[in-house]
């Protein structure tokens, strides 16, 4: 299984909070997909913001997080809206 710090856009301390709501490898990552990896990354550490999900993206898609395009960017965006505004627990 290959290190989550292997990916693009991946460091030490995001690899550290993906051990911590269980993805613990590159290969786990791909497999829940950057919006289910942030909704998880989310209801642990509810100040995480939407780079956080570029950056996941970016890693599944072995892209820059800045290099995104913005059809995608909106379409994440929309996810993470509409994680912010969902109860607590129907994550």
């Amino acid at each position: 299984m290959a290190e989550l710090t292997s990916m693009m856009n991946i460091g030490r301390e995001m690899a550290k909070k993906l051990r911590s709501v269980g993805i613990s490898s590159a290969e786990e990552l791909i497999a829940a997909g950057p919006e289910q990896a942030f909704a998880r990354l989310r209801e642990r550490y509810p100040r995480v913001c939407l780079v956080h999900l570029y950056a996941l993206e970016g890693a599944v898609s072995q892209t820059e997080f800045n290099g995104l395009s913005e059809e995608r960017k909106r379409a994440l965006k929309s996810f993470s809206d509409g994680l912010a505004e969902a109860p607590w627990g129907e994550l």
